[in-house]
């Protein structure tokens, strides 16, 4: 007589979840074809509240990548051993790099031969030789107490390289995206501390070498710290290294200096921020104007021996 398996394969089956098929109304494409067509009615009521087929506002700011954290200030750049390194490399290697592939000619050094207080240094920004030529324009005084401003969103997205740049140029980070408080957080407490400022206050590179608006930064950081601005101009630095190129070119290039800025009584920050940036114009179109590049004896001042 034959055993029935039936009450067997019931309890094994008890705790299994019942299989349906896959074109049933409970699962399978029916119940695809139910999401799809939920989703497509929330899109259409979507569409209908945001108008995403009508043009962007024009008040609308334009999409941008995230702000990355904000980075250190890189104060260690600033300290022994680290600034006798960067003496060794800048003398060693980057000045006589620089001098063999641009013979860089340097008008006006005067202005930056032995400054008496803390300034804001303000040039026109062609590409990322700017930086190594114009601390070369310095006297080594000079350059040794001055601190270069280099875009947080840019050199140090990756930390090695806002480090390799912090030791070799004595980098800060400096934001293009804050308001005044982000552009005075470190700046003023650098100026305040007897450094100098190097600033490019287009806050982009110029790819064709003619020189863009200034942003309002530069004349509030003036403003607020009652530091001198000493423009500056760099002419044939596009030629060494064009936007996009990865190694440099030889090519000549020229540095004006021009007589220091200050802050008038009542003057803004904006009409301030102007006046900056027509003198580097004017240095750049060859003006001799005293009010820019100083007469002789404005010259000879900045020069004599002043007492340390």
């Amino acid at each position: 007589m034959a055993v029935s398996d039936a009450p067997a394969h019931a309890a094994l089956d008890a705790g299994r979840r019942p299989v349906s098929a896959w074109y049933s109304g409970r699962y399978g494409v029916s119940q695809l074809l139910g999401a799809a067509a939920s989703l497509s009615d929330d899109l259409r009521v979507m569409r209908r509240g945001f108008r995403w087929s009508r043009p962007r506002p024009r008040s609308w700011p334009e999409a941008s990548p995230a702000i990355p954290d904000r980075p250190s200030n890189l104060g260690w750049a600033r300290m022994e051993p680290v600034r006798s390194l960067r003496f060794l490399i800048q003398r060693g290697l980057m000045m006589p790099f620089t001098e063999a592939m641009t013979h860089l000619q340097v008008e006006g050094g005067e202005w930056v031969e032995d400054l008496d207080r803390p300034a804001i240094l303000a040039a026109n920004h062609n590409s990322h030789a700017d930086t190594p030529l114009l601390l070369h324009a310095l006297s080594q005084r000079t350059r040794e107490k001055t601190v270069v401003a280099a875009a947080a969103d840019y050199w140090y997205r990756r930390p090695l390289l806002g480090r390799v740049v912090g030791l070799w140029l004595n980098t800060f980070p400096f934001s293009r995206t804050g308001g005044p408080q982000a552009v005075l957080s470190s700046s003023h407490q650098l100026l305040k501390s007897g450094w100098n400022l190097l600033l490019y206050p287009e806050g982009t590179r110029s790819s064709d070498g003619r020189i863009g608006e200034f942003k309002p930064g530069v004349g509030f950081l003036a403003t607020e710290t009652r530091a001198p601005v000493i423009p500056m101009h760099v002419r044939g630095s596009h030629r060494v290294m064009p936007r996009g190129q990865r190694f440099p070119l030889p090519a000549p290039v020229t540095i004006r200096i021009g007589k220091p800025l200050e802050v008038r009584r009542g003057e803004t920050s904006r009409a301030f921020t102007t006046r900056v940036e027509n003198a580097v114009r004017q240095l750049g179109a060859g003006s001799e104007e005293a009010a820019v590049a100083g007469s002789w004896i404005d010259k000879w001042r900045a020069t004599a021996k002043r007492p340390r």
